[in-house]
């Protein structure tokens, strides 16, 4: 479903099943001792928007919209982006992370409270403190 090879430096799938995927940045370092798990910035390609309940989305009409949501901890997160079908939002989320990767996301901005310092850490892995 998706390629890795076409995702932005850092991220790796996470899980990929037939109605969702997600895709991690770096969790090699987002591992508890370095950057705080939470942190993680994640990215979801979800069928209907994201269902925090283990059994998913149930009942959705059959032209669900498919989303694309990044979130940088499980609480802040920038406004999903509907496509009409997996493939187009697929090929939305890779590029995504690309995106992020070469430093044109603004994650500073989706934070109503900012914290400086691990955003700061957070742009030094992501090359943007060089």
């Amino acid at each position: 479903m998706i390629d890795e090879a076409a995702l932005g430096d850092g991220w790796r799938v996470w899980n990929a099943e037939d109605d969702r995927v997600i895709l991690a940045f770096r969790p090699d370092v987002f591992d508890g001792s370095e950057f705080p798990a939470p942190c993680m910035p994640t990215l979801y390609v979800t069928r209907g928007r994201r269902n925090r309940r283990p059994e998913g989305n149930r009942n959705l009409p059959p032209d669900a919209p498919w989303m694309v949501t990044l979130y940088l901890e499980p609480e802040v997160n920038r406004d999903p982006d509907a496509y009409d079908g997996l493939p187009a939002a697929v090929e939305a989320a890779e590029a995504l992370t690309r995106r992020f990767s070469a430093g044109d996301v603004d994650y500073r901005e989706l934070y109503q409270v900012p914290r400086e310092e691990y955003l700061d850490e957070l742009d030094a892995l992501t090359g943007r403190g060089e």
